[in-house]
């Protein structure tokens, strides 16, 4: 070797720098800013500081590098290595020291702002560098030489440890802290929100933090429990929101605010219990306590998120629909009747307008079509459907009411999605046979073991993606007309179409339950997706454009339906079918991003302020474009990028109505 001192090349970072030997490894790795995790402080406890030693010449680098050029396995790490995993090679940065030319590999799962990859293969990857952090510190024993208080001299060492700057404290931390302090020996673990505020403490070495992200939907509720430190998803769970007992749709829920005295409390109360109850199932389940969770991000249309914070909702039900604040808000847990840890914090998303929420400034901040030039429609369908346009040069966003129908409610034979619902459906052009599937078997209903496959739970009702698939075959074989009108003629060519009452129906399943669709399921479908495709209309002329080039479905609904049957419907509009797909519960991902990266949220705030927001209510095209949005795909759009992959029937008069002067079409 030269004279010089050993030059260190960190990956894949690229950063390098030249270190006296006997250089603690993790400290020239921070003098040079590179990114290495460690919550206990360089003592060997935590393992999070791992490298690995890349072996041979490296000529681009101009040096020679080899296990020989660090420090011998120390005791340390010895010891460490009989409590938890070193892999072979790694080594821990804390305990090692330089003592030739090095080039150090840094593993994702040992940086501080790695990347929690998403599932979806078009998903981007999220950026791990959460609000709350842990450091472990060592904290000087009073004397009567010093007569600081406690939480001064752990200040100090957190400054002295850490390079913290002032650093306030929480009541409930100060409250534990002198018996955490002697408990662990003047050993200590800190949480820091922020890197502002202490907001937990415990004795010794603790390296256990959690967060949960949860989106308050108007039927249901899902959370997700993450590792704060991994970036893990360690369980989820979801409930259906109790408040449906007060209303089924969102603004059924205003009404009995405004009907009934104290009722947006009684509401408030039922979300918070079962938010409690939520975080209980998902802690239980990842084997934790609710008191190691510490942040919590909440994303829900403007009615939830009200509610939840205890707020009436009253002005949400009628113009200008003025929300109370559509800033995202910074809290502690406690203060909206959360019981996790003492000191947890709530994040919630901003609203975008008043009828617009964190859930769309969620699915925002997951899909990100602000990033790209091409335009997307992204939908979360739900009761109440939240649209958004655009790509980087604007942002558009409405609402619109497609009540329950998409999730199997106001059907007749319709139910939640669980074991038993049938969700794919196929008919027969020719015989009009119908057979399917139902949730909890991969069999279709004519082949051999599907009676024996759900004899557990039986055929019990149609789920909304089986109310899609179903209403959207039976217009491909000519059961319903454009207009979704029932072909009562065809009740002489097969059994399964019936009469009922004046109308008729087609029969899907002949058992027990019976199950049939009838005109009016057809007609609260096509109801449902007219409201949708009208907001979408009204943001496209907004923009001025006649087609986007990529559609993303959300929401638990938007999750299960096959897009070409959206398609067929027209829920949506003509796009090319392979630029249509599910985004997941995107409102629960953007949940989880801001969970798990807090610069996520200045994103989120800044980019809700660029949304154009469109009021569907006092647009006066809206009801034109939902009359030409009742045809089935649509009654003037022709659709033809589906056309190529999709033989549409030709259309065919609307069946006559026989019987009594002044009979009506059901729904009509």
């Amino acid at each position: 070797m030269s004279g010089k001192d050993p030059l260190v090349v960190f990956t894949p970072s690229g950063k390098r720098g030249r270190f006296p030997v006997g250089t603690q490894l993790l400290q020239a790795a921070r003098s040079l800013g590179v990114d290495v995790d460690s919550v206990c402080g360089g003592r060997a406890l935590c393992g999070r500081c791992q490298v690995l030693v890349m072996e041979g010449d490296f000529p681009k680098h101009g040096l020679s590098s080899a296990v020989t050029h660090l420090s011998p396995v120390s005791e340390a790490e010895q010891s460490f290595a009989r409590r938890r995993p070193l892999p072979p090679g790694h080594r821990l940065s804390c305990s090692s020291r330089i003592e030739g030319d090095l080039v150090i590999d840094v593993p994702p799962a040992s940086q501080v702002h790695r990347q929690v990859v998403r599932k979806a293969a078009d998903a981007r990857p999220i950026t791990l560098d959460p609000v709350v952090h842990l450091h472990y510190v060592e904290v000087r024993q009073p004397d009567m030489h010093d007569p600081r208080g406690d939480l001064q001299r752990l200040l100090e060492a957190l400054h002295k440890e850490w390079d913290f700057g002032p650093l306030r404290c929480d009541l409930a931390v100060l409250q534990m802290l002198q018996a955490a302090l002697r408990k662990g020996e003047w050993r200590v673990t800190v949480a820091v929100h922020a890197g502002k505020q202490l907001i937990g403490v415990w004795a010794g070495f603790h390296d256990r933090v959690y967060g949960l992200a949860v989106d308050v939907g108007s039927t249901t509720i899902a959370a997700h429990l993450c590792n704060l430190e991994s970036g893990e998803v360690v369980a989820s769970s979801g409930a259906m929101n109790p408040q449906i007992r007060f209303g089924e749709d969102l603004m059924s829920r205003v009404s009995y605010a405004m009907m009934n005295p104290g009722g947006a409390q009684q509401m408030t109360e039922a979300v918070r219990a079962a938010l409690n109850a939520l975080a209980a199932d998902v802690a239980r389940e990842a084997g934790i306590s609710v008191s190691d969770i510490l942040e919590l991000t909440v994303v829900g249309n403007p009615i939830m998120h009200h509610l939840l914070l205890g707020i009436d909702p009253v002005e949400l039900g009628g113009a200008p629909f003025a929300l109370a604040t559509d800033s995202a808000l910074g809290l502690h847990a406690a203060e909206i009747g959360l019981t996790l840890h003492p000191g947890a914090h709530v994040y919630t998303l901003p609203c975008i307008a008043g009828h617009v929420g964190a859930d769309a400034a969620g699915m925002i901040l997951a899909e990100r079509p602000d990033l790209s030039p091409k335009l997307s429609l992204l939908v979360d369908v739900g009761t109440n459907a939240e649209i958004v346009l655009g790509n980087k040069e604007r942002l558009l966003a409405c609402s619109s009411p497609t009540g329950p129908a998409f999730e199997g409610a106001q059907i007749s034979s319709g139910q939640r999605a669980a074991p038993g619902a049938i969700e794919r459906v196929r008919i027969d052009p020719v015989t009009l046979e119908a057979r399917f599937k139902v949730i909890g078997s991969d069999l279709w209903s004519d082949e051999p073991g599907f009676a024996e496959a759900v004899a557990g739970t039986g055929v019990t009702g149609i789920c909304g993606s089986g109310i899609i698939e179903v209403i959207a075959e039976m217009y491909l074989a000519g059961i319903i007309s454009k207009d979704g009108v029932v072909d009562g003629a065809l009740a002489a060519r097969s059994e399964r179409v019936v009469p009922t009452g004046r109308t008729f129906a087609y029969t899907v399943h002949r058992g027990s339950p019976l199950l049939q669709v009838t005109q009016n399921d057809v007609r609260a479908i096509q109801l449902a997706k007219a409201a949708l495709r009208a907001g979408v209309q009204l943001l496209m002329d907004r923009l001025g454009v006649t087609q986007v080039d990529r559609i993303r479905l959300a929401g638990a609904f938007g999750s299960h339906i096959d897009v070409k049957y959206a398609m067929i419907l027209g829920m949506i509009p003509d796009c090319e079918l392979s630029q249509v797909s599910s985004a997941g519960n995107a409102a629960g991902t953007g949940a989880r991003i801001a969970l798990l990266d807090k610069t996520s949220r200045k994103t989120i705030e800044d980019l809700v302020h660029r949304v154009e927001k469109i009021e569907t209510a006092i647009e006066p095209k809206f009801q034109a474009h939902f009359v030409a949005a009742m045809g089935i795909p649509h009654s003037t759009e022709p659709y033809a990028n589906l056309r190529k992959a999709v033989q549409l029937p030709e259309a065919k008069a609307a069946a006559p109505r026989t019987g009594s002067r002044g009979r009506r079409r059901a729904g009509t």
